[in-house]
């Protein structure tokens, strides 16, 4: 099973180019970001976390431009979006984004994606909340179709396109890995997917967590395809906690970095926490 991190970069946290320095030096297989264009003051739609939305929400780097300096200092480690929040995009122009991390990355890049829940967020991109889950999926298929065509062209309902040029393409197809719980994200993830992102899954609901793996692979496997790799994004920090998940059939475990910083310190903190992880999994 593999191991990664996960984190909020933060204008106020640890350097990127550092964070990406220090998870390859430590061992780990991959590094994720993150995605919030911005967050609307309104503050209508309720957080899933609790009350309070923490301070990192707002201060964010913007996923693809860090990467793709991430990718040009390091050689080995995985690196990818959990989760970009795919229906705030211009396809047209992600497209060409996530192709240009990918070749600086060498091929490198995976890219996690979901609809979102702040409603104020998307209206402010113009995408009408109920429309989400049919947009993001409609956005899938429209990358995949530039990204492996020569002259690709999109007729949809909520992406159209006439044939067009865009290049550079991506080394590979990047994979797509679908965000979210929902009782029926497997069906997204066998109908536009190449992976699946659940969120902090609970070692009280693991039991349950291992027959949706079960039923996962035993469906793509009844539609002619391989084996489908399950990420957990945020997973508990406890030895028993990561031999359960491999038991379950998790291929990878994503840990949450915390959101380190301070005027004083641009990434000690976040170091350290590193360290820690690195002797979890060592």
């Amino acid at each position: 099973m593999d191991n990664g991190v996960v984190t909020f970069l933060t204008d106020y946290g640890i350097e990127p180019l550092t964070l990406a320095k220090a998870v390859e030096e430590r061992g780990f297989g991959s590094l994720f970001l993150t995605e919030h264009t911005h967050i609307p003051t309104s503050r209508q739609s309720p957080w899933p976390g609790g009350d309070e939305l923490p301070r990192r929400y707002a201060h964010t780097y913007d996923p693809f431009v860090a990467l793709g300096a991430m990718a040009a200092v390091t050689d080995r480690i995985t690196l990818g979006t959990a989760v970009s929040l795919i229906n705030q995009h211009d396809p047209i122009v992600l497209a060409k984004q996530v192709a240009s991390v990918d070749r600086i990355a060498g091929g490198r890049f995976e890219f996690g994606v979901g609809p979102g829940w702040n409603r104020e967020e998307m209206a402010n991109h113009g995408v009408d909340p109920g429309t989400r889950t049919a947009r993001m999926l409609e956005q899938i298929a429209a990358l995949k179709t530039i990204w492996t065509s020569d002259e690709p062209e999109f007729h949809g309902e909520f992406v159209d396109f006439d044939p067009i040029w865009s290049f550079p393409k991506p080394v590979r197809v990047p994979p797509v890995l679908i965000g979210g719980g929902g009782p029926t994200v497997l069906d997204r993830v066998l109908s536009h997917g190449d992976g699946w992102i659940p969120l902090r899954v609970p070692m009280s609901a693991l039991d349950d967590f291992a027959k949706r793996i079960a039923e996962l692979q035993q469906r793509a496997a009844d539609a002619g395809r391989g084996h489908i790799p399950v990420t957990i994004y945020g997973a508990a920090r406890k030895p028993e906690a990561l031999e359960s998940y491999a038991a379950a059939g998790v291929d990878r475990v994503l840990f949450e970095l915390a959101d380190h910083g301070s005027d004083d310190d641009r990434g000690t903190d976040a170091l350290r926490e590193l360290d820690r992880l690195a002797e979890l999994v060592a």
